[in-house]
């Protein structure tokens, strides 16, 4: 465990990454995500926490992220994609009461808007940079640009189904289908099967119904922050 986390103040704690996706080949990492919570006398010092300071880095050398709980539910009300897997793993390493909440308020984080948002725009963003990384001549069939590609194409699926469903599942359907994706873009400068998924599913967005509301239901995450705030008041949570 990260220096200074440890089963008391961690509410979740899950494995991410390939390993999750099931896109994990001989070489890849395992990487873990979770939520902990900070004393509370922290947040009413003279100097509390920045942001920043509200994540954690590494666990005994595999790379992990780890933020504070009212962080996490920051990034979780503006659905990052980075943030909700944790929320809607199958299996998880550390799961508390409080963790329990979590998860059980999950679908209280989604809102159509942000949902599009977060997915789309972050795939954009992506593709943008796997281009610009294509036109390096030293980096053109870089098997770093066959991971990027994977990565986009599997956000793009999962924000999608979160966004007509409601749900998100984390483990790839077709892991075959997306190897073979991210083979094809590799060896492609302009990635120009990515632009075209990426107007495919900008065009089922704009054509989609969404199982999910416009706005997310703050109210009971808020009740959730204070009760875990109060449980960690002399910095042991309940």
């Amino acid at each position: 465990m990260r220096e200074g986390l440890t089963a008391v103040n961690l509410l979740l704690e899950g494995v991410v990454g390939s390993q999750a996706f099931g896109l994990a080949g001989p070489d890849s990492d395992t990487d873990y995500a979770g939520i902990y919570v900070a004393p509370t006398v922290l947040f009413h010092g003279l100097y509390p926490p920045t942001r920043a300071e509200l994540t954690v880095k590494g666990r005994n050398g595999d790379d992990a992220t780890y933020h504070e709980v009212g962080k996490a539910l920051g990034l979780l009300l503006s659905c990052n994609p980075s943030a909700m897997d944790l929320l809607w793993l199958d299996n998880h390493l550390v799961r508390t009461p409080f963790g329990d909440e979590l998860i059980g308020l999950r679908t209280n984080f989604l809102g159509a808007e942000r949902i599009r948002n977060a997915y789309l725009g972050y795939a954009t963003s992506q593709w943008g940079k796997l281009v610009r990384r294509g036109q390096a001549p030293e980096s053109a069939s870089d098997r770093r640009r066959e991971k990027h590609a994977r990565h986009i194409a599997r956000l793009l699926e999962q924000g999608y189904e979160l966004y007509r469903d409601g749900r998100l599942t984390v483990q790839v359907r077709d892991s075959d289908r997306l190897m073979e994706f991210g083979t094809s873009v590799r060896d492609d400068p302009e990635a120009m099967s990515l632009k075209y998924l990426l107007g495919m599913f900008i065009d089922l967005f704009d054509t989609t119904t969404p199982a999910v509301p416009t706005e997310a239901d703050p109210a009971p995450i808020v009740d959730l922050l204070h009760r875990i705030r109060r449980a960690n008041l002399d910095g042991v949570a309940a």
